[in-house]
């Protein structure tokens, strides 16, 4: 039993989650009062790799990425990173398809909001940067939890955008996604079947506590 696999996705996982929320709330708060004319098109751009075939979004960004192009080439001329067949580029990757179980949850929760609650926190005096992470975010925490959970959660299970960028190099690139498609083409299917325990137990029980704790179960356990 090789955790190598393991350890990599969760680690993966967690540095895109942090991200992700860094970068979805601001981007949430946007699209959920913004009345820009782009706004649309910004929400469809976000919201592509529910719909998109990871296979076509790993292969733009292989290409994207590829010394032989520009962005790539830049990158790794200029500030001398390297995103295909490397960690970084899964981070990134990662980050681009997992975008949206983060964003609309979030979006989701704002919208629900009364424009009330933010009205009055201008008129207290408060900036929109502090309306934001003082009156708004602390009341949704529900829909705050439920995209941290969905992202880490679908980052674990990743398989085509990772193949296409990282490739199955141990110990840098080989997730337990992977892994387990190799075991599987090696006939090893004792290994597959650990590795895909492991992540099931996992994410199932991720997802078990998020709806236990939206749902309120968890406060009338301990009343």
């Amino acid at each position: 039993m090789n955790w190598a696999p393991l350890i990599l996705t969760f680690e993966l996982a967690l540095v895109t989650t942090i991200i992700l929320l860094l970068i979805s709330v601001p981007l949430a708060y946007w699209l959920a009062y913004s009345k820009l004319k782009i706004k649309p098109f910004i929400e469809a751009i976000v919201s592509m790799p529910l719909v998109l075939p990871p296979t076509v979004l790993g292969f733009y960004l292989l290409l994207a990425f590829s010394p032989s192009y520009f962005l790539g080439a830049f990158l790794q001329k200029w500030l001398h990173v390297k995103l295909v067949f490397s960690f970084a580029g899964l981070v990134v990757a990662s980050v681009i398809y997992s975008l949206p179980f983060m964003v609309q949850p979030v979006q989701a929760g704002l919208r629900a909001l009364p424009d009330s609650l933010r009205e009055a926190s201008y008129i207290l005096g408060k900036s929109k940067v502090e309306t934001l992470f003082r009156v708004l975010l602390p009341n949704i925490k529900g829909s705050v939890l439920t995209g941290v959970v969905l992202a880490f959660a679908h980052t674990i299970g990743e398989f085509g955008v990772v193949l296409m960028i990282g490739g199955s190099i141990p110990g840098r690139t080989r997730v337990a996604s992977i892994a387990i498609y190799d075991e599987v083409e090696s006939m090893n299917y004792s290994l597959a079947n650990t590795y895909s325990l492991i992540l099931f137990a996992v994410t199932f029980c991720i997802l078990l506590s998020v709806y236990l704790i939206n749902g309120g179960y968890v406060n009338r356990f301990w009343k």
